[in-house]
């Protein structure tokens, strides 16, 4: 087996996949609509099968045990979110689906947890299991039109809020290391450039609230310049 490379060819193609499936998808739904819920229902049935798989993978190499076993880490949370917004693809599901798989999930994708390298089964079910969760966001974005509002910030960060409250209080009573709020991954990650613990969790906030502002960046674009908005217009969105 061999050990993951970060940004070597198969993470770089990882990477690549992700933004490329949602696009691919959106093209077919736009020549064929009655296809949308198929691949809607497909994308979820893929998360939660992946989901599983990735579970049993732990189970098998004797990695699973009470710090990942419980469904409190942040990606379980949005792979939730993700899985209820491709099945029923409301405004509230859809929202809190798009901040968490664009400001956490993608940030899993770029500096993965992965011991080894394409073609192992902890790198191909890692990157389904995460890539999936992001291309199913941009699919509901692209392909349904579905947008972000400015209430839709505040109402995820409340609900990031009582995420990390449940994180909280399961990492105090277990001495687990959910949402890493009891201290930083051991793979390198955005916190390594973060101040120690515990200074670093208000500024892990902080970057949030940033990083829902610049993933909504697009859409106050839209909104605030008539030139975007016709040209959105003329390609039929």
């Amino acid at each position: 087996m061999k050990p993951f490379v970060f940004l070597g060819p198969s993470h770089v193609t990882a990477l690549a996949l992700t933004l490329a499936v949602p696009v691919v998808l959106t093209a077919v739904t736009r020549a064929r609509k009655s296809w949308e819920t198929r691949i809607r229902w497909g994308l979820a049935a893929l998360i939660a099968v992946n989901w599983l798989a990735w579970m049993l993978l732990l189970a098998e190499r004797g990695w699973l045990g009470v710090g990942n076993a419980i469904p409190l880490n942040l990606c379980d949370w949005a792979t939730m979110a993700t899985f209820i917004a491709l099945v029923n693809p409301t405004q509230k599901s859809y929202e809190l689906a798009y901040f968490w798989a664009l400001c956490g999930t993608t940030q899993a994708l770029i500096t993965p947890d992965c011991v080894y390298d394409f073609p192992d089964a902890q790198f191909t079910l890692f990157f389904i299991y995460h890539g999936s969760i992001v291309a199913s966001v941009l699919y509901l974005t692209l392909s349904l039109t579905m947008r972000p509002y400015p209430a839709s910030i505040a109402r995820v960060t409340g609900w990031t809020l009582f995420y990390g409250a449940t994180a909280g209080a399961a990492d105090w009573l277990l001495g687990t290391n959910y949402g890493f709020l009891r201290a930083k991954p051991a793979h390198f990650s955005l916190l390594d450039i973060m101040s120690p613990w515990p200074w670093y969790l208000p500024e892990l906030l902080i970057a949030g609230v940033l990083f829902m502002l610049f993933w909504y960046a697009p859409f106050a674009i839209v909104d605030l310049w008539p030139g975007v908005q016709a040209a959105r217009r003329a390609w039929g969105r």
